[in-house]
């Protein structure tokens, strides 16, 4: 798995798809980072834009929501915010994606 060999930035993160859905896979990921300190920002990218799908992506430890289909300025924002210095600061003072949070 890329996640696992790669330094990376944020991963959009289909929920639908063949072999793995997203949220699964999301779990997967967020397991994988439990005692590495790391936390890779993870977007929800689906048709589904219903309340309910956004908290379950939330539940699932995606960091945003995006319904498809996409507008550029707001995968943008989306991309700026979680990579941004604010966002990684307001983490790391949550505690979320570091080993003392686990």
């Amino acid at each position: 798995m890329a996640i696992r060999r790669d330094e990376l930035d944020v991963v959009l993160m289909d929920l639908q798809m063949p072999v793995m859905g997203g949220l699964e896979a999301t779990r997967k990921i967020r397991g994988g980072e439990q005692g590495t300190g790391r936390h890779i920002p993870i977007v929800a990218m689906t048709a589904h834009a219903a309340t309910q799908d956004q908290k379950r992506c939330e539940e699932a430890g995606m960091d945003g929501y995006l319904s498809k289909p996409i507008r550029s300025d707001l995968l943008r924002n989306e991309i700026e915010r979680l990579t941004g210095e604010e966002y990684a600061e307001a983490k790391e003072r949550s505690g979320a994606g570091t080993s003392a949070a686990k």
